[in-house]
């Protein structure tokens, strides 16, 4: 997965006034009240902006519906940690997020749509020159707070096996917050995901299962890298994820900072998506900080959109 691989610094900071609300066995933080109070859900919803160079549905960058769905359906089960999918896992210390994801229903207009935002770049006036948050945004956003911004991106298939995807992520008070790409005033925010990682595909790499989306989900709600800036002590502040002060790459565990087995199955390494499985219970409490307090997450779980 690749999303501080694009746009990555380093900050040192001060942890001591923002212990409180790190992830931690000790201090529990409070979730947000369910959008779905039946179920006790939180749920989001996604556009997904399908950037593509005139070809037909369901040809090259243009993904069929079908594909799109499916992924979909990964996103959830791995967030719900699904019994009987990729997704599922019976760790002590993985949890259930009680978090869905759900295509918008409505455009920013109020008018009915399936979530799917097709972009033929043959006919737009100003032509796709890169691939940033505000390239893609020029042709194709709507409005952060109502919907979470997907897209996919028709990067050329010899990037396949080396850039995945990348996510903006939220600013908040939580510790490490600044290691995540955050977006400057004025600037879009968002996943762009490539389009040979969205969903179930044929690739060759070791992303073809869809698990991309998840991960730079985990970013956009909030959640670092496992190794975090490098650093043995401080590295993604959830303490339930061994520590470890390199990059998670592969699917063959070895030994982290402290001689524990390094999470191969965490969906916030570089894993292959074939053994990606679980988020841990001190992961889905920073997802559920961010979505209770930061403003525009805690707003898309009122967004028109989902009506």
């Amino acid at each position: 997965m690749v999303s501080m691989k694009w746009k990555w610094s380093i900050v040192i900071f001060n942890l001591v006034m923002l212990a409180f609300v790190s992830c931690s066995k000790e201090g529990e933080t409070e979730s947000p009240l369910p959008n779905d109070p039946k179920e006790g859900v939180i749920l989001l919803p996604l556009v997904i902006h399908v950037v593509h160079n005139g070809h037909e549905i369901g040809e090259e960058t243009n993904l069929s519906i079908e594909q799109i769905e499916r992924q979909i359906e990964i996103l959830n089960e791995d967030f719900r940690r699904k019994e009987g999918t990729k997704g599922f896992n019976d760790h002590p210390d993985g949890g259930d997020a009680m978090i869905e994801f759900v295509l918008a229903k409505r455009t920013p207009e109020g008018l009915p749509t399936n979530g799917i935002n097709r972009i033929d770049t043959t006919k737009i006036a100003e032509p796709l020159l890169g691939h940033s948050f505000n390239d893609y945004a020029k042709i194709g956003y709507w409005d952060p707070t109502q919907y979470i911004n997907v897209w996919i991106a028709p990067l050329p298939e010899s990037f396949e096996c080396i850039l995945s995807g990348q996510a903006t992520g939220p600013e908040t008070d939580l510790p490490g917050t600044e290691f995540l790409s955050l977006p400057g005033p004025g600037d879009a925010e968002g996943i762009i995901v490539n389009w040979k990682s969205f969903g179930e595909s044929d690739t060759n790499c070791h992303t073809k299962y869809g698990r991309t989306l998840t991960h730079e989900m985990g970013h956009y709600l909030g959640l670092l890298h496992t190794w975090g800036a490098s650093d043995c002590e401080n590295n993604d502040y959830c303490d339930d994820t061994p520590a470890v002060d390199k990059p998670v790459f592969g699917s063959q565990p070895f030994l982290g900072c402290k001689g524990e087995t390094v999470m191969m199955g965490n969906y916030m390494n570089w894993s292959h998506d074939e053994v990606m499985n679980i988020f841990t219970k001190d992961q889905i409490a920073r997802m559920h900080y961010v979505l209770e307090n930061h403003e525009g997450r805690k707003a898309l779980q009122s967004s028109p959109a989902l009506d």
